[in-house]
């Protein structure tokens, strides 16, 4: 493996090597602190983190309040205060070497309030924010308020572009480095643009030269490039280190620091990281952030998929094929299918699937009596954690709290299931039956000889194996 040089990057030299922040709860304070103090950059996840109690006891999410406003009230402070316990966590770790990045999502409910909450409880401990899932132009403007380094992540040189010629341009100095993140290969929610298809993956290369460029043209020749998605050993990027054409470059793992002894997800979900095959990791787009995603395609998934697939679309009135009679909800309302598909629909409710939902879109979707009060129960239970939601059709915007489109039933809620995956206890079914995102060379864990015999390392021993290679 070629000699791994320290880069600039953030006004500070470090290794190329940084932590991917990932989701609710499961990149925190700890595993942050122990990146960084080997040298490279830390990021823990500030989107709804885990606070404490003066016991150290983390502290349950639960809400209390009557309408979806009150219950987002809650969320954005127990986010604040979650993520200033994790930069604190972080901070003690660190010991003063490498770097701590905070992690956000500018579609998460509350994206600025939260940030700006954070950075001002723990002032001097956060040195970078890392954003994405969105186009955050607001992200230099904070950035210039508390005097940290920020890292936008994009997934093509277009859209890097569009952000630097209405914001960025603003804020050069503080631009720390631009994270691309490979729409194909990442895990989480992915940056897929409707003119890319989800089938196809690109060669990350000529997308990151193409982002290079642009940057050169913008005179950020010597901004490092941070490569997400799709990096397991650094010897396979060989032709990317010190390449003149690309310029500084680091590294981003997101999905190996998810199996070390530091990561706080379940044993259960450890276990069936090293059991994943090629192609178990599943691109879809459930999100209720209406974006493409990354997940393990597992019995979550898969009654995602159900719901879906046992879908027909229907007409109020008679309307060319559309002539077949059928009764949706306790009323029996009648709506008009074709006749093929109430063949198909009665299929359905033999073998259970009696309860039809209806979308967004003019269809019926079939599911269990079961399903369908968990459906409106986790509704009920919004409380805002994204801007807005296609699932309970939240919006953060005043006055009508409403994106102002029906509630998508084929969706869910993501908050809940991210929250329970990444608390489990021993003993549940956590990984099977909740949203669990990895990236697509989480099959790897079970062909990489470094995790024989089940072997699950320190972040210490994961980062020293990165920085030495095989």
């Amino acid at each position: 493996m070629k000699a791994l040089n320290a880069i600039r990057m953030g006004g500070v030299d470090v290794l190329p090597i940084v932590e991917g922040g990932k989701g609710v709860a499961v990149s925190d304070g700890l595993t942050c602190g122990h990146w960084a103090a080997g040298g490279g950059v830390g990021t823990f996840s500030a989107v709804n983190a885990d606070s404490y109690d003066a016991l150290g006891q983390r502290i349950p999410q639960i809400y209390h309040g009557r309408t979806r406003r009150d219950r987002h009230e809650e969320l954005v402070d127990y986010a604040i205060r979650g993520g200033i316990a994790q930069a604190q966590q972080a901070h003690d770790i660190n010991g003063g070497a490498g770097r701590i990045h905070a992690n956000i999502l500018w579609e998460m409910g509350g994206a600025e309030r939260v940030i700006t909450g954070v950075l001002e409880g723990a002032k001097g401990l956060i040195n970078g924010l890392t954003c994405g899932a969105g186009m955050p132009y607001r992200l230099s403007d904070i950035a210039m308020k508390f005097g940290v380094h920020y890292y936008p992540i994009v997934s093509s040189a277009r859209a890097f572009s569009a952000l630097w010629k209405r914001a960025y341009h603003k804020a050069s100095n503080l631009l720390g480095g631009v994270v691309y993140e490979d729409p194909w290969l990442a895990g989480g929610h992915n940056g897929l643009s409707n003119s890319e298809d989800p089938a196809r993956p690109e060669d990350p290369f000529p997308r990151v030269l193409a982002l290079r460029k642009q940057m050169r043209d913008f005179g950020l020749g010597d901004t490092p490039i941070i490569m997400a998605g799709g990096v397991w050993w650094l010897e396979e990027w060989e032709d990317w280190i010190d390449n003149p054409e690309l310029g500084p470059i680091a590294f981003q793992f997101g999905t190996r620091p998810l199996l070390t002894h530091e990561s706080p997800i379940g044993d259960s979900w450890k276990q069936k990281l090293l059991t994943l095959k090629k192609g178990d990791v599943f691109l879809n787009r459930f999100s209720p952030t209406g974006f493409y995603s990354s997940a393990v395609n597992n019995g979550f998934i898969q009654e995602l998929r159900g719901r879906s697939d046992r879908q027909v679309a229907y007409t109020t009135e008679v309307v060319g094929d559309h002539t077949a009679e059928f009764g949706v909800g306790p009323r029996k309302r009648i709506v008009y299918l074709t006749k093929p598909d109430l063949v198909r629909v009665r299929q359905w409710l033999v073998q259970g699937f009696t309860e039809a939902l209806r979308t967004p879109d003019t269809t019926l979707i079939f599911v269990t009596p079961e399903s369908a009060a968990q459906i409106y129960q986790d509704q009920v239970d919004c409380m805002g954690c994204l801007s807005q939601c296609r699932f309970s059709n939240w919006s953060q915007e005043a006055p009508d709290y409403s994106n102002g489109k029906k509630a998508d039933p084929r969706s869910f809620c993501i908050q809940k299931t991210l929250q329970t995956i990444g608390h489990e206890t021993a003993g549940e079914k956590s990984p099977e039956d909740n949203l669990m995102f990895s990236g697509h060379n989480g099959f790897r864990f079970a062909l990489d000889p470094f995790y024989s015999n089940g072997f699950i390392p320190t972040v210490r021993q994961l980062f020293e194996r990165i920085t030495t290679g095989r």
